[in-house]
């Protein structure tokens, strides 16, 4: 155990001593010429990142509802104690499903900027 630290604090050590050098700016000409190429690519590849950043959209939102949700738990407590039980224990329950949603939903959010849809 005392050589894996010994061996990550090192790595570590020589990491932050040695930092990775600076980008240079690239020959104008070269860029010349790549920047028609990166132009056809990025106009075929737009409708797949406009559908992902879409879905990843859905998504979000869908986990910012999921956040609002978590808010019926105590509300369902308070209605259970001072109005209906019946009503209030449907709230309890949505408030407590809600955290597992949110778990679901945050997990889907990489395969959703792949354009993946999935409807949960």
């Amino acid at each position: 155990m005392r050589r894996i630290i010994t061996i990550c604090l090192l790595v570590a050590m020589v990491t932050v001593a040695f930092p990775m050098p600076e980008a240079k700016a690239i020959d104008p000409v070269t860029l010349a010429i790549l920047a028609p190429i990166a132009i056809k690519a990025a106009e075929k590849t737009a409708p797949y990142i406009y559908r992902g950043v879409y879905n990843a959209g859905k998504c979000l939102l869908q986990m910012g509802k999921d956040v609002f949700q978590i808010f019926y738990l105590p509300y369902g407590l308070g209605y259970m104690c001072f109005g209906s039980m019946k009503h209030g224990l449907v709230y309890v329950i949505k408030g407590g499903i809600a955290p597992a949603k949110l778990i679901v939903h945050t997990l889907l959010l990489p395969v959703m900027l792949f354009g993946v849809n999935i409807n949960i």
